[in-house]
């Protein structure tokens, strides 16, 4: 497949074909004391949502303020960010594979071209 897409692209340089990691779409942790994760390392997942650095920044602010709302019980605050945390990186695991599979599907681009359609950006298959 490999070299089918660089004749295809009729590319002159180096093309390096890169795997694609994701966690499973549920993917939580049981809680440890004194850690816990965020960003990429929290929910390691393909970029075919868009949502990388903007899970990132929202669970430091999540974090962040749930430690400053617990005082010295960081214990507490830990298991509130997670709490939070998990759901809603559920979620965005959840588009980030749909994406995914609309970009590397058999019949690909056509579903990301039905995709952008039912946005209303113009376009023919």
């Amino acid at each position: 497949m490999y070299r089918r897409f660089h004749r295809a692209c009729n590319c002159d340089d180096t093309v390096i074909p890169r795997l694609i990691y994701a966690l499973p779409i549920e993917h939580s942790w049981a809680h440890s004391k004194g850690v816990t994760l965020l960003g990429d390392a929290a929910h390691v997942m393909s970029p075919y949502a868009g949502e990388g650095a903007n899970l990132a920044m929202l669970d430091a602010t999540e974090l962040a303020l749930a430690i400053a709302g617990h005082g010295d019980d960081v214990e507490t605050a830990l298991t509130q960010y997670e709490s939070a945390m998990f759901p809603r990186s559920k979620a965005a695991a959840e588009e980030s594979a749909r994406g995914l599979e609309m970009c590397f599907a058999v019949d690909a681009p056509k579903g990301l071209v039905h995709f952008f359609q039912s946005m209303g950006v113009p376009g023919e298959l």
